[in-house]
């Protein structure tokens, strides 16, 4: 089996997660992100500044928390005179900080340290969980498409500058949407499930039209991720799998890898038993997030067991990315995903 690394390792740079990961999974991997290290390390509390030095907006005083286990933060909300459609975000720093990371991932290459077919990947993050977490509410609407459209030029940049052949772009779908559909609660993205299935889908369909066709282009999906604990529990993979089937339906172009989680506690036939209804296209890889550090080797080959009854082939990867982890934890962590790939 193939592996595959959501996006964050929490080591010190890009260099050394390119060599720390190479090391131990070589060929097993086809794409390698660069660890979103330093401040990035807790995913996308770093986009702050995209906020916080707006023209348009003020904090609110409303407080906001993703995650019961997580910490609260300011809201921002338009200051007087402002409307929402005046809203700019002409930077979001993805492009900025791929180009430096690529240019390490050349030099490791190029040495022969990064197996030769494997990309560089780079994991954007749409407006619906940004927004979510850093603006009011009623802004959430008006100010989607915004910063959607801030999304795509990061993706023009991102192109422009990485040779597409050596270049796979991800988009984390992350709480904002399973969150909502496993609760099924209404927001401005839709009264009912059904509804937020279609706008969530045309999201990010319209985003991944966006990479060019040469580019791999990959999604995970999540339910969050703070102290190792989701948002909400998913009650199967039921509404992953509806999201997927509605995603390969929209886009016109090809998807290569859609990642689902699965929780430690579920072995069980139930939670998987909805893989018989996905409709991936023949060059979309399915990759089960099913590794855990907490029960390593054994406790993994439970859950792939039943995966196995319900799903062909697929990759291995865990849950969301390992950026909340102690980097002590690393070495044994990527271990464990290259024993599972390793199994017959």
């Amino acid at each position: 089996m193939n592996v595959h690394l959501v996006g964050s390792v929490p080591l010190a740079n890009a260099a050394e997660v390119f060599e720390t990961v190479s090391a131990v999974l070589g060929p097993r991997i086809k794409r390698l992100p660069d660890g979103e290290t330093g401040e990035r390390r807790d995913w996308i509390t770093w986009l702050e500044p995209v906020f916080a030095d707006n023209p348009a907006l003020q904090k609110s005083g409303e407080f906001f928390r993703v995650h019961a286990s997580g910490t609260g933060r300011e809201r921002y909300a338009l200051k007087p005179g402002f409307r929402a459609e005046d809203m700019r975000f002409d930077n979001l720093f993805y492009a900025d900080i791929a180009k430096k990371s690529y240019a390490e991932f050349k030099r490791l290459k190029d040495a022969g340290k990064i197996a030769a077919a494997t990309k560089f990947q780079v994991d954007l993050v749409p407006a619906h969980s940004v927004i979510w977490l850093f603006l009011i509410d009623a802004l959430h609407a008006p100010v989607d498409p915004l910063y959607n459209d801030a999304v795509k030029r990061e993706i023009d940049k991102i192109a422009a500058a990485i040779p597409h052949d050596e270049l796979a772009i991800q988009f984390d779908v992350a709480s904002a949407v399973f969150a909502r559909l496993e609760r099924n609660e209404a927001s401005s993205y839709g009264r009912s499930k059904a509804e937020m299935q279609d706008t969530f889908s045309a999201i990010v369909a319209d985003l991944g039209n966006r990479v060019p066709a040469g580019v791999d282009l990959l999604y995970h999906l999540c339910y969050g991720d703070s102290n190792h604990r989701h948002v909400v529990e998913p009650t199967d993979l039921g509404d992953m799998v509806e999201f997927a089937n509605r995603l390969t339906r929209t886009i016109k172009r090809p998807i290569a890898l859609i990642h689902m989680p699965v929780p430690r506690n579920r072995a069980d036939d139930a939670y998987f038993e909805s893989l018989k209804r996905l409709t991936l296209r023949p060059e979309t890889e399915l990759c089960l997030g099913l590794v855990h550090y907490t029960d390593g080797v054994a406790g993994t080959k439970q859950r792939l067991a039943t995966a196995k009854k319900y799903a062909g082939n697929f990759s291995i990867a865990t849950e969301c990315g390992f950026g909340r982890r102690d980097p002590s934890t690393i070495p044994e962590l990527l271990r464990v995903h290259a024993e599972v790939a390793d199994l017959d």
